[in-house]
């Protein structure tokens, strides 16, 4: 599963910047993801300013092994990393619809944000 997210703050035609933001949990599918959009970008001659490494966030779930709670012992602690990359496009319109094309692995999130 995965979230497509597109936000139009101008006309498509006249786009002059677009701010693609890649989440997963999986460092590898995000690098990927990323390394295929830098590669479209380049392609198209696109400024491409990016990828940024965002902090990681992490969650953390303590819960119980057991029911009847025998000491400390007995709770595991549960932790996922999602890691995120922003990547800029600009004065670009093909590149962006490009972009807007390629494959999006399984548990990856992509936010694009496009503003003149």
């Amino acid at each position: 599963m995965f979230a497509f997210i597109i936000r139009i703050g101008a006309r498509f035609q006249s786009v002059r910047k677009a701010r693609v933001k890649v989440s997963s949990n999986q460092e590898d599918k995000v690098d990927e993801l990323v390394h295929d959009i830098v590669e479209i970008g380049e392609e198209y001659e696109a400024d491409v300013s990016g990828p940024v490494p965002l902090p990681t966030q992490s969650l953390t779930v303590p819960t119980r092994k057991a029911p009847d709670g025998e000491g400390s012992s007995t709770i595991e602690r549960w932790e996922m990393h999602v890691h995120r990359r922003l990547v800029d496009l600009r004065d670009s319109e093909r590149a962006l619809r490009q972009v807007m094309r390629v494959h999006v692995p399984e548990g990856v999130d992509i936010e694009v944000e496009v503003s003149e």
